[in-house]
């Protein structure tokens, strides 16, 4: 199975995301966009799991995830990769904490690792995004991009991560939820010097 552990944004700020997307979704119609119900943060791309080891994966991921606090974020502006002129993915940028991002999602990914389902681009910098689009052929988004660029959501929390399935075939991908993975309490994180 084709899995993924990623933070999924709440419905309204999906919907803000949407909004501003639209006009530039009629105004490029040749790219692939992204479903507003599949789009999500990803942590970590586990690529092709075995079913053997699901049951130690979800351990060892809600033992990551309880070690990190919630994640306070925004979506906004955006940007491509692997440029502008020559862009195969449009993305819709985050504004957080970047560096407790990168620990959650190298946690992750160790936690995956530790699983037997190692990320396979396990070791890369890790750039937090949301994509829209894809294109199949480099592809100038100059103009898209800068109908993107003012791009500002409002500010959301995070709770918990999700692992999720990714069916291909068909068209678009088919995302199925397989679990939820709460993150650790504020409060445990704000505890003083001296506590336990």
């Amino acid at each position: 199975m084709r899995l993924f552990v990623a933070i999924v944004p709440p419905a309204s700020a999906l919907a803000e995301l949407s909004a501003a997307v639209e006009p530039l979704q009629r105004a490029c119609p040749g790219l692939r966009w992204a479903s507003p119900e599949n789009r999500h943060l990803t942590l970590a791309f586990l690529g092709e799991v075995s079913e053997d080891i699901l049951p130690e994966l979800t351990v060892r991921l809600e033992r990551a995830a309880r070690r990190h606090p919630p994640q306070h974020l925004a979506l906004t502006g955006g940007g491509t990769f692997p440029s502008t002129s020559r862009a195969r993915v449009l993305w819709a940028g985050v504004s957080t904490d970047r560096a407790a991002l990168r620990r959650l999602a190298a946690s992750i990914a160790a936690g995956a690792r530790r699983a037997g389902a190692a990320p396979p681009d396990e070791g890369r910098k890790y750039h937090p995004h949301l994509t829209l689009a894809r294109s199949a052929a480099p592809a100038d988004l100059t103009s898209v991009l800068d109908g993107l660029r003012s791009f500002a959501g409002s500010s959301w929390t995070a709770a918990s991560v999700h692992l999720i399935r990714s069916h291909l075939g068909g068209g678009a991908p088919r995302y199925e939820g397989i679990g939820a993975f709460p993150l650790a309490a504020a409060t445990l994180h704000r505890r003083g010097p001296g506590t336990t």
